[in-house]
């Protein structure tokens, strides 16, 4: 998988530590399609993989999923969501614990993938934001869950009403961050191989214990609900200005249509 989509490349390490890498660098590696089916590839559970590192290559972590994409599903009126939840819960439910590398922006989707990792170390220029309504959206029920598990509700609140952009002091203090590195990638490494070390049946046994005592308390008539209301702000004509907003990088007219 290569050129404008982007790329997902694995390294097995002799530690049982696989690093998973994005690499759509010109695009501060924003998700696509391609991308996505890449991940689903990297999460794959392999019996040699012990460990999991998520980063990105370039000067960004994840800047979310791609504007240019996100055009194109609405277009087609279908939404992205269905393919970047199934990513993100088997980047969960792996057997294997994970750790992500966040440099630069981890925005929307990013945020989100950072999220789904057991741990989460910072360089010191990373940065986060969840811009659902910029973009004139609600953003998925299980995505927010992942934050406010995270920050706690109010933080959670802040981040998504406010779309502001969250520094490494505040991130590391709300519990976005477990761990601001001057290098993070080789601290990261570090992690991921004692990590790597632990016997597998109890790491497994463990990570599902906790994915149990922190799931998302939603009914299926809470979901069908929220599902709704998401459908509609996603065809709405100001999620289609909140797009060209963003791409324009002016302030959205937003009109409640």
């Amino acid at each position: 998988m290569t050129g404008a989509e982007g790329a997902v490349r694995c390294a097995d390490l002799p530690s049982g530590v696989r690093v998973v890498t994005l690499v759509r660098p010109a695009s501060r590696n924003a998700l696509t399609p391609a991308m996505l089916g890449g991940l689903e590839q990297a999460f794959a559970p392999l019996p040699s993989v012990r460990a999991l590192v998520v980063e990105g290559e370039g000067t960004a972590f994840c800047a979310g999923y791609d504007l240019d994409c996100l055009e194109a599903d609405a277009l087609a009126g279908r939404a992205p969501d269905a393919h970047l939840q199934r990513v993100f819960r088997l980047l969960e439910e792996a057997p294997v614990p994970s750790v992500a590398l966040v440099h630069g922006a981890a925005f929307g989707a990013g945020c989100e993938l950072a999220c789904a990792c057991d741990f989460r170390l910072g360089s010191p220029d990373a940065v986060f934001c969840l811009p659902p309504l910029k973009l004139g959206i609600v953003y998925a029920p299980d995505g927010v869950w992942r934050l406010a598990r995270l920050v706690g509700l109010q933080r959670a609140r802040e981040m998504l009403l406010t779309g502001r952009t969250v520094g490494t002091e505040a991130a590391l203090s709300w519990g976005l961050l477990d761990g601001l590195e001057a290098d993070a990638a080789a601290a990261g490494r570090v992690l991921a191989e004692e990590l790597a070390a632990a016997a597998p049946l109890a790491m497994a046994g463990t990570r599902l214990l906790l994915r149990r005592l922190g799931r998302a308390p939603f009914s299926e008539a809470e979901r069908l609900e929220l599902e709704e209301v998401r459908a509609r702000a996603f065809a709405s004509a100001d999620a289609a200005e909140g797009r060209a907003a963003v791409r324009e990088r002016r302030r959205g007219r937003f009109q409640g249509q």
